[in-house]
């Protein structure tokens, strides 16, 4: 009699890091249920419902444990040891960097996973939204403190500011995506600090 042995174990943390490879790599509405099954190891629609409930309760552990992992690339712009100037361009070089590196899905999930979607997923985009926004204040954060240690120009504007360097943060994924290589990306962080220099 042939023996089948005991079925493989699920690993919860390994399949969440597979989901979110597939998440990051398709989006949101473009990776199927079916999809999210088979590349979580095969795993029959009892027990992702069972582990996860749904699709969307999924893509949200999947996005905790993005931000928790991959997204502290921007850990330094709340690091109040580091001056404004280093916190923000320290961000954009180590999101520059993770963002093409090879092992992983290019670009940023964040700006990726949901920037066009379906009528009866725009909670995930808004969702998504929120934490680009978050990202957004944390720079007009350090943009302000700059300003109130005299490190910029009291006549500095602020806004414009932040939005130069959030849009440069948040397109760093298409660059990524369309092949740009760091070294490209990174000299043109260097042009783009220069904007900071000019502010003082």
């Amino acid at each position: 009699m042939v023996r089948t042995g005991r079925p493989r174990k699920f690993n919860r943390e390994e399949a969440v890091s597979r989901a979110m490879m597939l998440f990051w790599e398709h989006g949101y509405d473009s990776t199927s249920l079916a999809e999210l099954k088979k590349g979580m190891g095969g795993i029959s629609s009892a027990s992702f419902y069972a582990a996860f409930e749904s699709k969307d309760a999924l893509f949200k552990e999947v996005l905790a444990r993005y931000l928790a992992t991959f997204g502290q690339v921007s850990a330094s712009l709340t690091d109040p040891s580091l001056s404004p100037r280093t916190a923000i361009e320290l961000t954009i070089r180590s999101s520059a960097k993770m963002q093409t590196e090879q092992t992983h899905p290019l670009g940023c999930l964040v700006v990726l996973s949901a920037n066009t979607c379906s009528a009866d997923n725009v909670h995930i985009r808004e969702l998504l939204t929120k934490e680009r926004a978050a990202t957004r204040h944390k720079i007009y954060a350090c943009i302000k403190r700059a300003v109130m240690n005299e490190e910029l120009a009291e006549s500095t504007d602020i806004a414009m500011l932040t939005t130069l360097f959030n849009t440069f943060l948040e397109g760093i994924s298409t660059e990524a995506r369309d092949g740009i290589p760091f070294e490209v990306i990174n000299a043109a962080v260097t042009k783009l600090m220069e904007v900071w220099d000019m502010s003082k």
